[in-house]
């Protein structure tokens, strides 16, 4: 199991003790997860956390007929609903994986005996959660206040590979856009 870019992003934020990290190690089950493979369905309850090691996946939600994507991570982020994760109660979206990926995860369980095990691994967790919801209200203001164009160019600085692994479709839903409005950007450039 390869937790090389884990224990980076991880000591980025705080120095990880021997302990912690041999703990961590010992907790982490990795998964070879297929492209399209749903890693978590809408209306289960999210039990685990995972880093993604490689790949890139997509979280939605359906309203009726229609599909609204929320968020994309890729290779060095973690992956989670929070809602679903944090409360463990069912989840109002579904994450799948848009290729290939290889996952590095632990349970809410684990987790938990983290924290009360390892003390100093709470400020690495609450540094961690901070970054993502700072993220999701950058991503509300983002959509309230960015042109779709603007929206598009930042979406492509962070991704810069995700026209190769979502759909225009996934990306116009991402973006708040018609898929029409889409093209006509991407005719721009």
């Amino acid at each position: 199991m390869e937790t090389t870019a884990l224990f980076q992003t991880l000591n980025s934020i705080g120095i990880l003790s021997p302990a912690l990290k041999d703990r961590i190690s010992g907790m982490m089950v990795e998964e070879v997860v297929k492209k399209r493979t749903l890693i978590l369905k809408q209306g289960q309850v999210a039990r685990r956390i995972s880093f993604i090691n490689q790949g890139t996946v997509r979280a939605f939600y359906d309203k009726g007929d229609e599909t609204f994507t929320n968020w994309f991570m890729s290779a060095g982020d973690f992956i989670i609903s929070v809602y679903s994760f944090f409360s463990q109660k069912p989840s109002f979206e579904t994450i799948v994986a848009l290729e290939d990926c290889t996952l590095l995860s632990i349970s809410w369980d684990q987790l938990q005996d983290l924290y009360k095990e390892f003390p100093e691994f709470n400020l690495i967790g609450r540094i961690i959660t901070e970054q993502y919801y700072i993220r999701s209200e950058e991503r509300a203001i983002d959509l309230q206040t960015l042109t779709a164009t603007q929206r598009y160019e930042k979406l492509i600085a962070t991704y810069p590979n995700i026209l190769q692994k979502a759909t225009l479709g996934q990306i116009a839903s991402y973006l708040s856009i018609k898929q029409e409005t889409l093209s006509r950007i991407r005719g721009k450039r």
